[in-house]
């Protein structure tokens, strides 16, 4: 029985970048499950998994727009301290969210922070970026 569209599928996974750095895994935890066709993750990663039957295992090698997109620039803006909530504190790294209209609330990392200005990138973490899976399809339904 080999995975097709509309099927939910349950799959072990390990990401790694082009340098080799693994950023996500799902093995000692469980597997990750979804249904293809459903748009819930990345495009190249649902094509992957299209065909597997259970027990296969395979790496896909999956370029950035057919997985988080490219990085744009016009995604990073730099803000004065001043407009941020008085109890924030920004550090690099940090992760919150801005609310853009009352039904969109945009995800954003804090890049660098002075004394007067804090610039923030609403760009995904892995945006720009070619992935490697390795991937075994654990189930099917």
């Amino acid at each position: 029985m080999a995975a097709k569209h509309g099927d939910t599928v349950k799959v072990h996974y390990t990401g790694r970048l082009d340098d080799g750095t693994v950023f996500d895994s799902s093995l000692n935890q469980e597997p990750l499950e979804f249904t293809i066709g459903t748009g819930s993750i990345i495009p190249g990663f649902e094509n992957a998994v299209l065909g597997m039957s259970p027990g296969d295992s395979k790496t896909e090698h999956i370029p950035a727009d057919q997985a988080y997109g490219p990085y744009v620039e016009e995604m990073v803006v730099t803000v004065d301290r001043q407009q941020l909530p008085a109890e924030i504190q920004p550090e690099v790294g940090q992760q919150f969210q801005i609310q853009q209209s009352p039904d969109q609330v945009i995800p954003v990392i804090v890049t660098d922070v002075s004394d007067s200005r804090v610039t923030l990138d609403a760009n995904h973490p892995l945006a720009g970026e070619d992935l490697t899976f390795d991937i075994q399809l654990v189930a099917i339904g």
